[in-house]
């Protein structure tokens, strides 16, 4: 299993599981489902896109709750987010995104709810930016570990390049390279004014720092 949680992260999970999907279905939905994706965030390919991020996000939520439109909605498109994932597949957001449909569907849950899930969810393929304040936030937050402290984000670099071990190391570098340009290219890496204030200064410090270790 790769990072399991903490005791501090499986409540912290528990507490959000039951948070947003009480509020969003109207049948309850069994631990079961909630166990398969604890499952397949511990799936051993994964080194970065684990538990240490879905308790990441969650974290960063809960201290930015406040902001979203739709608390439920942004919540458990964070469990969701990464719920499919395959370095070797293009689209594990589509994948993810289904698979919270089939399960939110089937639980009673209102159909423009799922639809704006689905939203949330498709926004964090990173292409184009965030337009609605609950897609700026959750992207916001899928984006934090930009600027985690140096040490988290140094850890995180590692981990991305072990989830990524089959690619050749100069293609890897030409390629990540091209992603952390293309963000510190960016006016500004966070939409909303309380990511912006918290982490931009640091993820740019971060960003540019990664960039000169890949000899960018």
């Amino acid at each position: 299993m790769s990072h399991p949680a903490a005791a501090d992260d499986q409540d912290l999970l528990a507490r959000s599981w039951r948070r947003c999907t009480s509020a969003l279905v109207s049948r309850t939905i069994t631990s079961a489902v909630f166990d398969q994706l604890l499952a397949r965030y511990s799936e051993p390919h994964r080194k970065y896109h684990t538990l240490q991020h879905l308790a990441e996000c969650l974290a960063h939520f809960e201290a930015s709750r406040h902001l979203a439109e739709q608390r439920a909605e942004v919540e458990i498109a964070l469990w969701f987010h990464d719920a499919i994932y395959d370095t070797r597949r293009h689209d594990n957001e589509r994948q993810s995104a289904d698979w919270m449909r089939a399960i939110l569907q089937s639980h009673g849950a209102a159909p423009a709810a799922v639809q704006r899930v689905d939203e949330l969810i498709m926004a964090t393929c990173h292409s184009a930016l965030p337009v609605t304040p609950d897609a700026q936030l959750l992207v916001d937050i899928d984006l934090s570990i930009l600027g985690a402290l140096p040490q988290r984000f140094a850890e995180y670099e590692v981990q991305i390049r072990e989830e990524y071990a089959f690619v050749p190391e100069d293609v890897f570098r030409q390629k990540r390279g091209e992603i952390l340009r293309a963000f510190l290219g960016r006016p500004f890496i966070y939409s909303t004014a309380h990511f912006q204030a918290a982490l931009e200064a640091r993820a740019r410090d971060n960003l540019r720092q990664a960039i000169a270790g890949l000899g960018g």
